[in-house]
């Protein structure tokens, strides 16, 4: 799918919010997600040696807490905004589950792709090209 305008905004969203808050071992991946009627959920990652969240599950947990019923696009970025970052396999399901039209940014930073978070296509993309489920390491 083409990049819009919007698409653009939304990485630079995620890289504002990677700038200015992830600063620490804790907090290294953050991610913007775009609802349905234009507002923009942020949200970091939070890293712990026995367990964590992945920023898409803090956004998405935002989302439903905010009454937020579609998420339209999600990004998320590492080493402060300069990469993207794929979501992991269990993140891109759980995503899947509540949002099935939820399309994610993702590629390099300098040639970014827009792809479905559901189906084979997406997986592929994702690099995860079987159905194994993937931990989340991050």
């Amino acid at each position: 799918m083409k990049m819009r305008d919007t698409d653009r905004a939304l990485v630079q969203a995620a890289s504002a919010v990677a700038k200015l808050r992830c600063r620490s071992a804790a907090h290294t991946l953050a991610t913007a997600a775009r609802t349905a009627d234009g507002r923009v959920i942020s949200a970091v990652n939070v890293a712990r040696a026995a367990g964590g969240a992945c920023p898409e599950v803090v956004a998405l947990a935002t989302a439903v807490t905010q009454g937020v019923s579609e998420l339209e696009t999600i990004v998320t970025v590492g080493e402060r905004g300069r990469t993207l970052v794929t979501p992991c396999d269990s993140c891109r399901r759980l995503l899947a589950d509540q949002f099935p039209g939820l399309r994610m940014i993702i590629g390099p930073v300098d040639d970014p792709r827009v792809v479905p978070v559901t189906g084979r296509a997406a997986a592929i993309e994702a690099g995860d090209p079987t159905d194994e489920p993937e931990v989340c390491d991050r």
